[in-house]
């Protein structure tokens, strides 16, 4: 790393120059020019502020660059800030947002630093795939970078399955074999919840019955009242008549629950190794993951949920070359395993090193030929419609029951959101 360490000195005396990242931006009157010291960095993940500031050793050795990390518990008060930032002296060096349409109203409104350049040397350094730079496209240009990569993937308790002989699924039968044998074991097969986390089960098995189904919801060109969908959601609801999922209003934190054995599986985002260790349950021991095979079993490649949450750099910054050349920082192989390391995730650089052998493991399977990644539903779904299906699909969780009026509602707002952009 000690060549990467040089070059990167280099590139940030160029940048306090002026002749850095001038394809990026086109320069900015309110840019100090400033490329070491301590980045203001604003975060709408306040409990991972540890993990951030753990990064800090490993920055100022390397760039000379230290975050001062403020977090936000509240999503909503977060967004009404970053967004008000904006209109002021005090835009954000570095910040965390959502991709997909969040992401590009910021960008049509010129209010996120590009950056095209880092993207280009990172996929030609091999530090990034081309299929996450889509996620980060605009009009032909990339702005922010990914602050972190999940798979959404099955978790299990490994004690439970042991006891009860059931060997890791790798068809959707066999999935629903396991889970009828554990209800009649009593033991519930699956967690759920009716706040936030409401859309899992929706996706899995919309993307696992056919990846264009899935991506004709996330356009408009298939509706929510159509067939398909409502087949599969009275799918979910046979499922959820046959109690295979948990209380959806239980308190309890979802990693002790399947620490406790209040139920032996939850769909979750491969982030969730870092809640399990925090809740004494060893990796590869109390628990392990497996992929979540396709509803569709004449599917060619397995559909696996990606989530990607990005790190921008605000146009007006006074802090935007310091923001830039920390993201390019970022991207590196040395960044990336120490931010694995800090935070118990897997890594979107190949070339990083990750500490858990479990997730090692899930990123070098999902990069196979026989994996199809797909955006996650909570980012590739536009917001205005993502706000009421999260609402139905708790609505529908809380009270099981037909599925249509939950959709009709979720469809009226399609009609008006994709009416709004014709």
């Amino acid at each position: 790393m000690k060549s990467r360490r040089i070059r990167i000195g280099t590139i940030a005396a160029l940048a306090a120059s002026g002749l850095l990242l001038s394809a990026c931006s086109g320069g900015s009157a309110a840019d100090s020019g400033e490329t070491t010291g301590t980045l203001d960095f604003y975060t709408n993940k306040a409990a991972w502020e540890p993990d951030f500031e753990e990064l800090n050793a490993t920055s100022e050795a390397s760039v000379d660059i230290a975050l001062g990390t403020t977090g936000y518990s509240d999503a909503n008060q977060y967004d009404a800030f970053i967004k008000q930032s904006f209109r002021t002296q005090k835009s954000p060096g570095l910040f965390t947002w959502q991709t997909g349409s969040s992401l590009t109203e910021l960008v049509d409104e010129g209010l996120i630093a590009e950056t095209t350049d880092i993207w280009s040397t990172a996929v030609d350094e091999g530090w990034v795939s081309e299929d996450l730079r889509e996620t980060y496209t605009v009009d032909g240009k990339q702005y922010c970078v990914p602050m972190n990569i999940a798979y959404w993937v099955m978790y299990y308790n490994t004690k439970i399955f042991e006891e009860q002989g059931i060997a890791v699924p790798t068809t959707w039968k066999e999935l629903d074999a396991a889970a009828e044998k554990l209800k009649s074991a009593g033991i519930t097969p699956y967690y759920q919840t009716s706040t936030l986390f409401t859309f899992q089960w929706f996706q899995q098995m919309v993307a696992g019955t056919d990846p264009e189904l899935y991506e004709g919801l996330s356009t408009g060109d298939v509706k929510y009242t159509d067939p398909e969908i409502v087949d599969i959601m009275n799918l979910w609801l046979e499922q959820q008549k046959a109690g295979w999922f948990s209380d959806a209003g239980s308190t309890v934190d979802p990693a002790v629950g399947l620490k406790q054995g209040d139920y032996a599986m939850i769909n979750f985002g491969s982030f969730f190794n870092g809640s399990l260790d925090g809740a004494g349950m060893v990796s590869g021991e109390d628990y392990d993951m497996f992929v979540i095979p396709a509803t569709n079993p004449d599917l060619e490649r397995t559909p696996v949920a990606v989530e990607s949450g990005p790190i921008c750099v605000a146009e007006n910054s006074s802090q935007k070359a310091l923001g830039l050349a920390y993201s390019e920082w970022w991207m590196s192989p040395e960044a990336q395993t120490a931010w694995s390391e800090a935070r118990g995730d897997v890594a979107f650089n190949p070339k990083a090193t990750v500490a858990d052998p479990m997730l090692d493991e899930l990123g070098s399977t999902v990069a196979s030929d026989d994996y199809l990644v797909y955006d996650r539903y909570f980012e590739a779904t536009p917001t205005p419609i993502l706000t009421v299906a999260l609402e139905q699909f708790g609505a529908f969780i809380a009270n099981p029951s037909d599925p249509l009026p939950f959709l009709e509602a979720i469809q009226a707002e399609a009609d008006e959101y994709w009416a709004d952009q014709e």
